[in-house]
């Protein structure tokens, strides 16, 4: 196996990951890369249109990806120029610890992170605290929720909290506010990423309903963050409920 020296990484989660192990490997990420704060590599553009001529200028030994954020053309493009691409998925928790340390560790070469360990330690034995049922928003014109086999969803399970939209036929599915309004739900869910849902934007369209601002890093991202989510989604939650 060649010695792995340079890393392009095309998924936020994945670069704050390789950057709290081991940053001198990482060459290049996505505009949309934003931690950490001083992370200082070239730019390859967004997850789902990356510069593949840059990248290639790059001549990474290795690049990081994820079915769901990159797109299959982009990926094989790189491949077509003679690079290697490391694709992941991820839809559980359980999944999330497997690719992180495949990524890490099998893919890279580096020793398992102390980081690691402590996300894992974080999220065993929790008791599911909350036992409320919850839509979940992830944008807005249109409106979109969480559905099926989600990484989100199956972390808010394990703090307790249903999404009701859990076995939609779609991950994705486009639910008219209306109807979110009038399924039944305990809370409403607002992360802040994709959609910047924010104290003023999300809230308005659930009158009556609590709203549980999130981050949307603690929430959505499979990296160094796990290791604090549980305790920084289970403080907004509480603070959201009666």
């Amino acid at each position: 196996m060649t010695a792995v020296r340079r890393v392009v990484s095309l998924v936020p989660s994945l670069t704050e990951a390789v950057a709290a192990t081991a940053p001198g490997l990482l060459a290049g990420a996505t505009d949309w890369c934003a931690h950490p704060a001083d992370l200082e590599v070239a730019r390859v553009r967004g997850t789902k249109n990356p510069d593949t001529d840059r990248i290639i200028e790059l001549a990474p030994d290795l690049v990081i990806a994820n079915e769901e954020e990159n797109r299959e053309p982009d990926l094989a493009a790189l491949r077509a120029a003679g690079l290697e691409v490391l694709v992941t998925e991820v839809r559980t928790l359980p999944q999330a610890f497997t690719e992180l340390e495949r990524v890490l560790v099998s893919g890279c070469g580096l020793t398992r992170p102390p980081w690691l360990d402590a996300a894992e330690a974080a999220w065993q034995g929790l008791q599911g605290e909350f036992a409320v049922t919850a839509v979940v928003p992830v944008w807005r014109r249109p409106w979109m929720v969480l559905g099926r086999d989600t990484f989100a969803g199956d972390l808010l399970a394990r703090l307790g909290v249903r999404n009701v939209y859990a076995d939609h036929p779609d991950r994705y599915p486009r639910i008219p506010v209306e109807e979110l309004n009038g399924r039944g739900a305990e809370l409403v869910v607002l992360p802040d990423e994709p959609y910047v849902f924010t104290a003023d934007d999300g809230p308005d369209a659930f009158p009556g309903l609590p709203a549980a601002l999130l981050s949307g890093r603690h929430l959505t991202w499979y990296g160094p963050s796990l290791a604090t989510a549980p305790a920084v989604l289970s403080t907004a939650l509480r603070a959201a409920l009666p």
